[in-house]
């Protein structure tokens, strides 16, 4: 055998052996089956804590699950403030052995409701989230999926500079940064009926935060009334968009109320001006303005709900190209942050004092839908880092999707700019400024390329 014969060998081994490694790591397309469900987890008057009332609209989990005969995945959205770290570690234990899905490819997405008690956990409540996967997995038929992004402009920047006052502080700045994107991923059978709708949006659910009443709030309303209008033959899931520094345009009956609330604490020697008022006391429900500023949240979370579920169905109606292939990848990681403590209090409007602290972990995940890309984040993000993501993805259909697979540590996750200002989220954040961005931003682009080398 001569020189160049022992070369042409070396390079086709060479070749066979390269192929077989990509082969073994790549995730092909396979033909997609999608199931969907939602299980009631509206707490008991026994289970709420007595700052709580009562119950104004029922809470859900709702789960859809995709199948390409290769890989599962679980998208799931809970009406709830946040998911703690331990439920979510049980949580996907317990998937992963009764549902056999495996946890980098499980997303469980809080809608942050601020109407739900915070810290509502339990065996109870893990069972029903299950059983939202369990009966949507039993579901699983032949699907398509399609893709699209609508506008809503119900969001608004929350931090606005006061010319009078010179201070920060909460309201709506028309100017500022602010994503108005409604991303939706429609799943329907082959004859074209709907079996979901999974759509991202970011908002914060915050509307009936003072009413001390169980509600879903605006996420739960849009869900709702888009399932309402398919006669509940389809489940429609939020996903809590990077909304760390997104309020409801429409929310002047909150900001009311909690100057009612001031003032009644005022009056027994107590100042909560600069900072939150706590929930449960401090408003008479026997009060005309009071109720009548309560009605009129009511109102507004079905209008928002009406509005945007509109635009949801709206996106879903023109998407022209559906799929019944799709590659299902997932993968996740945990990024380290620099931290610090605050000295001092105050909610706005001043520089807080710091020292330093332990780390932060945040934990970083990606889901990847055919050409579709999910990246997640168990925090509450700043709209520019998700802006930011989008614009740096590879994947032309990227969506942020935040508070998903835990309540990280590390309180708000401001971008780099908003740092240099004395807003409520900068000075309660746990973060040092300077590494949040970049090290989402990154850290999720490193996994999108790990994801492409799976082709």
């Amino acid at each position: 055998m001569n020189q160049i014969h022992r070369l042409l060998l070396i390079q086709v081994a060479l070749l066979v052996s390269y192929s077989g490694i990509t082969f073994a790591q790549s995730t092909l397309p396979g033909t997609l089956r999608v199931g969907a469900a939602k299980v009631d987890i509206t707490p008991t008057k026994q289970e709420l804590p007595a700052s709580f009332l009562g119950v104004n609209d029922p809470i859900f989990s709702r789960a859809i699950v995709i199948d390409n005969g290769q890989e599962e995945i679980a998208l799931v959205t809970v009406d709830i403030g946040g998911i703690a770290d331990k439920t979510i570690n049980s949580l996907v234990q317990k998937i992963g052995q009764d549902v056999k899905i495996p946890a980098k490819n499980i997303l469980i997405t809080a809608t942050h409701t601020h109407s739900v008690p915070f810290g509502y956990s339990g065996d109870a409540l893990e069972e029903k989230i299950i059983n939202s996967i369990k009966a949507a997995k039993q579901k699983l038929q032949p699907a398509r999926i399609g893709y699209g992004t609508g506008v809503s402009y119900l969001n608004v920047n929350r931090n606005l500079f006061d010319q009078k006052t010179h201070r920060w502080r909460e309201g709506p700045d028309y100017e500022g940064i602010s994503d108005k994107t409604v991303a939706v991923i429609s799943f329907e059978t082959l004859q074209g009926q709907p079996i979901a709708v999974y759509y991202n949006y970011a908002m914060h659910g915050v509307t009936m935060g003072m009413s001390d009443m169980v509600s879903g709030d605006a996420p739960g309303a849009t869900s709702k009334y888009i399932e309402d209008t398919f006669d509940d033959a389809m489940v429609a899931v939020w996903s809590t968009g990077a909304c760390g520094d997104q309020n409801p345009v429409y929310y002047q009956q909150t900001y009311d109320l909690r100057e009612m609330r001031i003032r009644e604490y005022a009056t027994r020697g107590e100042d909560i001006s600069n900072a939150m008022p706590p929930g449960g006391k401090g408003l008479d429900r026997t009060n005309p303005a009071v109720q009548k500023l309560m009605n009129q949240q009511k109102q507004l979370i079905a209008s928002m709900g009406q509005f945007l579920g509109e635009e949801v169905m709206h996106v879903m109606r023109g998407m022209d190209r559906k799929e019944t292939k799709a590659r299902l990848y997932a993968n996740q990681k945990t990024i380290t942050l620099p931290g610090r403590k605050r000295l001092d209090t105050g909610r706005a409007g001043y520089a807080g004092t710091y020292a330093d602290a332990d780390s932060i972990p945040l934990k970083l995940g990606l889901v990847v839908i055919d050409d579709i890309a999910l990246a997640w984040v168990n925090g509450e993000v700043f709209s520019a880092i998700g802006q930011r993501l989008k614009k740096e993805s590879p994947y032309g259909h990227t969506m942020m999707v935040t508070l998903t697979n835990g309540f990280a540590r590390s309180g708000y996750i401001p971008s780099d700019v908003a740092f240099s200002n004395y807003t409520f989220e900068v000075l309660s954040s746990s973060l040092m400024p300077g590494y949040a961005e970049s090290g989402i931003v990154n850290g999720i682009l490193d996994l999108m390329e790990d994801s492409k080398v799976k082709r």
